[in-house]
């Protein structure tokens, strides 16, 4: 006897189709913002990107550079709510002390590292290029 798991009792997202699964979509995604916010290390982010993504379309000379300036300030809040929700995750498992959740959430942060890494590279290149080069 072959019975199919009742979906609805599962995720009735996954019934939503059209207009009404965009709607609520985007309801979680407000969700997650919200729930963002009450991490530290994103308001700051948000603080920084407050300033830096209208200092992208002064600074930058073309639209890719634009397009570089603020992709790169986004990337790092994109990031860092990956690695809240991997923390998130991990902390759901339990409290104790294992391997492989140290190495989970130390990889997450490694990710925030190397966005921040990236971003503040390309925001050196164009102050550089527009500044400092001859």
């Amino acid at each position: 006897m072959n019975q199919q798991p009742d979906r609805e009792a599962v995720n009735a997202q996954k019934l939503r189709t059209g207009l009404s699964r965009m709607q609520h979509a985007f309801g979680y995604s407000l969700a997650g913002l919200r729930s963002g916010w009450g991490e530290t290390a994103f308001r700051q982010e948000i603080i920084a990107a407050i300033v830096l993504v209208p200092a992208a379309f002064w600074l930058g000379q073309t639209w890719v550079e634009t397009a570089l300036l603020a992709g790169s300030v986004m990337l790092v809040l994109m990031v860092e709510l990956l690695n809240t929700g991997i923390e998130s995750a991990i902390d759901r498992i339990g409290p104790e002390w294992h391997d492989l959740s140290k190495r989970a959430k130390d990889m997450g942060s490694a990710a925030v590292l190397l966005s921040l890494l990236l971003c503040l590279g390309i925001w050196g290149a164009a102050i550089w290029s527009r500044w400092g080069g001859a």
